[in-house]
């Protein structure tokens, strides 16, 4: 027991020690990791020590609180950590990599982890060619119709030459949206050579801060609301909407620019406007008119609230 609690202890005092990464998952940034690979060295969140338990050859985890550490396994955790690991699996990670945050969906988290320590694919030594790296690909996909809602499986040939893409197993997915990437970034590299690649990474492609259904209405406020798909984009400062999450082209965007400028975000309904629905309002203020939108819940609203508030802070790039 003395063995179980002394151990526990230094465990938790690795996590937390400074200058080692263990305060965040070494797979994808979540802080406060509670699970660990003994066989990597790592610290992990639980949902990241899901897809390693998938990995028993290369990793195997455990619990920081909740299973018993041998002493030989302490003192194998003290003698690695995330950044040794990062050193050696994440050596030569392109810089168009899209790297998953704890916020992503399975497959790119999943697919992060095997090309890691699965495939080894950015380590120092690996001397092969990244597949996407070259900007170029060819392969089927299934591409849903700008007039049709069905899905028809396609031919695609994406070329960072041309800087053009013409007319799914889960690791191919991933493929494209990295050869994507790629093609982007040296299209990016190539038209602006003098601007810094931390200042690239972001533009390759776009992060939203906040996405969901909304129901808007229309520019007299007396029109019926309509269910749209909402995506707010806090790099280009818009609020785009769409009529279906997998639509093609937007219906309509709202440029959100900044405070002094007479942008302001209101929780409700402006003065005179009257709805059926019993459900939460947002009013987005512009110089030139106000929006009206209704959201599902009271958490929503206070979402997208923060998200827009978020963006109307942020500076005016230049």
């Amino acid at each position: 027991m003395m063995d179980r609690d002394r151990n526990k202890t230094l465990l938790l005092e690795l996590q937390r020690a400074a200058g080692t990464g263990n305060g965040r998952c070494a797979d994808c940034g979540e802080p406060d990791p509670e699970w660990a690979s003994y066989k990597l060295g790592i610290f992990i969140c639980l949902n990241c020590s899901g897809i390693h338990r998938n990995l028993p050859q290369i990793s195997r985890v455990k619990s920081l609180r909740l299973d018993f550490w041998e002493n030989d396994l302490i003192e194998f955790m003290k003698k690695h950590g995330n950044l040794c690991a990062k050193a050696k699996y994440e050596a030569k990670v392109p810089p168009y990599y899209y790297i998953p945050q704890s916020r992503d969906c399975l497959v790119l988290r999943e697919q992060w982890i095997r090309a890691k320590y699965e495939r080894e694919e950015f380590v120092a030594t690996r001397v092969c060619q990244d597949p996407c790296s070259a900007g170029s690909r060819e392969g089927f996909l299934w591409k849903r119709g700008r007039e049709s809602r069905q899905f028809q499986k396609r031919q695609f040939l994406l070329s960072a030459r041309e800087g053009v893409m013409k007319y799914y197993t889960k690791e191919e997915i991933v493929d494209w949206f990295n050869a994507i990437r790629a093609a982007r970034y040296h299209y990016l590299r190539t038209t602006f050579p003098s601007v810094p690649e931390p200042e690239l990474i972001p533009r390759i492609t776009r992060n939203y801060v906040k996405e969901g259904y909304m129901e808007k209405t229309g520019p007299k406020q007396k029109e019926a609301f309509k269910v749209r798909w909402f995506c707010l984009d806090s790099q280009e400062r818009n609020l785009t909407y769409f009529k279906n999450p997998l639509d093609a082209f937007a219906q309509g965007q709202v440029f959100i620019g900044r405070m002094e400028e007479g942008y302001e975000v209101q929780a409700g309904l402006p003065q005179g406007v009257r709805v059926k629905k019993r459900k939460p309002a947002i009013t987005v203020v512009t110089p030139m008119r106000e929006f009206v939108f209704i959201c599902e819940n009271e958490r929503e609203q206070r979402e997208w609230i923060d998200a827009l508030n978020g963006v109307i802070a942020q500076p005016l790039s230049g």
